[in-house]
């Protein structure tokens, strides 16, 4: 695999977090509360942060040649 194939994944793996914490922070705040609401929303904004620190990263190596 080239370098520019795994910043491909990377990035994916990086959006991928990011839908996922989209789908968790709705599901905890409609459905869910107490302890398992906390822990569900505790994971997605993990998930939010570490996407996040994914795609800046993916951003800022810029291209690959």
């Amino acid at each position: 695999m080239t370098a520019a194939e795994i910043n491909e994944i990377i990035s994916f793996i990086g959006i991928g977090l990011l839908i996922l914490a989209i789908a968790l922070i709705s599901l905890a705040r409609k459905k869910l509360s107490g302890i398992i609401g906390f822990i569900v929303s505790f994971i997605a904004y993990m998930c939010l942060v570490v996407g996040g620190l994914i795609v800046v990263y993916i951003v800022i190596s810029g291209p690959t040649m």
